[in-house]
């Protein structure tokens, strides 16, 4: 049971819940958004 926990709060919830240190954003959010402007930046220069 510790490990179904574990994964569930490490592996599922975490990457979906919002961080307020990221702006409102989950961590996937957060870097797809990252990830987009560091594509952007490459096109202008």
């Amino acid at each position: 049971m510790k490990a179904t926990r574990f994964e569930y709060i490490e592996v599922f919830y975490n990457r979906k819940r919002q961080h307020s240190s990221l702006g409102y954003l989950s961590p996937v959010q957060f870097m797809e958004k990252w990830l987009s402007s560091q594509d952007q930046e490459k096109q202008v220069a």
